[in-house]
């Protein structure tokens, strides 16, 4: 994260302060996935409690009870809002992510009076939205998928030429959830402002990361996920901007909740855990991100100094502080990954089916073929240690000098998560 990038956001007493508890241990595991989950905080946990134990009330309900639970709905709210530095009226609580880019993207596509029918992506973007872009055109509208540079990052001047009169929407992820690549999103919402297009942005992978102010992003809409950022699963949110208002159609109707924008009972526990993890990463985001900064930069050191030869997959400069995706040539990553038993990682590939044909993000960077077959992705988060990382390091320098020596005849199927 750069200097001044940190939202000033005073943790509540109640989730404790300092440099904060050891994460729950994975059985003889060292954990490096943090880009398919994270851990949740303790802090966190502590805070869901009471919506278990007492405060359990439908917040929609009317006695005082109801109210109760509102209210810690209401705080969450708020402590969401403070680090995305928006008002708490422009958060729609949803259940992770995938579902605020698909109310994004399928919501604003329905809602435009202009009944505009073209958007723009990248061919790098999550599932989440190429599958949406997908359904969208069998329904008649028109999807540009634009490549992107050999570092991963999109070009403006070659979506300033996809950019069209009826343009509804450009939706691009802050962050790539494989390869840690940050695209230049202010300079490109500039230019969708510009153009009277509206900019959605993925930012799950980035939330806990980086600056994902309103006003530095300068975005209509953007997802982000709880559990990316020490939180639960099963709670996100979309942030919705109000002035210029962004109109959208509902995906989920019955009851009004989220002033009809997602009807539903409120997840309050999980709600009330989000609240606390973005507080959180309010009070402790940047010194996180160099802590991240400093073991993802001792591993990749170490990994170089017993392989040097290995790949590095898209911009350093422009990355994540916590992400790191290699290859080794010679090395199948699948191979690879079966001899790790004691390391949590994940290939680089986005498997969608048991036929396993490689990551689609690694393809659009012209990677070699045997990088496409499985990258390894290794995400260090804020409970990682320096001993952490030089017992992963080690395990992967004897794991790639054993396939050396004992090459795989062909990959097997991938079983990672995306």
């Amino acid at each position: 994260m750069t200097a001044g990038s940190a939202v000033e956001f005073a943790v509540p007493e109640a989730l404790g302060g300092g440099a904060g508890p050891t994460a729950p241990a994975v059985d003889g595991i060292v954990y490096l996935d943090h880009h398919a989950t994270t851990p949740c905080d303790p802090r966190v946990v502590e805070a869901m409690l009471p919506c278990f134990q007492g405060v359990f009330a439908n917040p929609a309900s009317p006695h005082a009870a109801g109210r109760r639970a509102d209210e810690l709905v209401q705080r969450a709210r708020q402590q969401v809002a403070d680090l995305l530095a928006c008002e708490p009226s422009e958060i729609v609580f949803t259940s992770g992510a995938s579902e605020a880019n698909n109310l994004a993207i399928k919501g604003a596509a329905e809602a435009d009076p202009q009944q505009r029918r073209h958007l723009i992506t990248a061919v790098t973007e999550h599932k989440a939205v190429l599958d949406v872009m997908a359904r969208l055109e069998g329904r008649g509208y028109e999807v540009t998928y634009l490549p992107v540079q050999a570092d991963g990052r999109l070009s403006l001047e070659r979506l300033r030429r996809a950019l069209r009169p009826d343009t509804l929407m450009l939706s691009l992820m802050l962050a790539n959830n494989e390869i840690g690549v940050l695209h230049p999103i202010p300079e490109i919402a500039a230019l969708c402002r510009r153009r009277g297009v509206l900019m959605h942005c993925d930012a799950a992978q980035a939330l806990a990361h980086v600056d994902c102010r309103i006003a530095t992003l300068d975005v209509d809409l953007l997802s982000i996920s709880a559990h990316k950022a020490y939180g639960p699963k099963g709670i996100g949110a979309l942030y919705v901007r109000r002035r210029p208002r962004v109109r959208l159609t509902p995906r989920i109707e019955g009851g009004g909740q989220e002033r009809g924008r997602r009807s539903g009972t409120l997840n309050v526990p999980g709600i009330v855990g989000f609240g606390a993890a973005c507080a959180l990463v309010a009070e402790q985001g940047p010194r996180d991100a160099i802590h991240c900064a400093d073991l993802r930069d001792l591993l990749l050191q170490r990994l170089r100094q017993g392989v040097p030869d290995l790949r590095v997959h898209g911009s350093l400069e422009h990355r994540l502080p916590n992400n790191l995706n290699v290859s080794f040539p010679g090395v199948d990553g699948q191979q690879l990954l079966r001899h790790l038993p004691h390391l949590a990682v994940s290939s680089g590939a986005a498997c969608s089916s048991p036929s396993h044909d490689g990551s689609y993000v690694l393809k659009a960077l012209a990677a070699p073929p045997e990088a496409v077959d499985g990258a390894l992705r290794c995400g260090v988060g804020r409970f990682s240690t320096h001993r952490e990382i030089e017992l992963a390091s080690d395990q992967i320098l004897a794991a790639v000098a054993h396939c050396r020596r004992h090459p795989a005849p062909a990959a097997a199927a991938c079983g990672a998560p995306c």
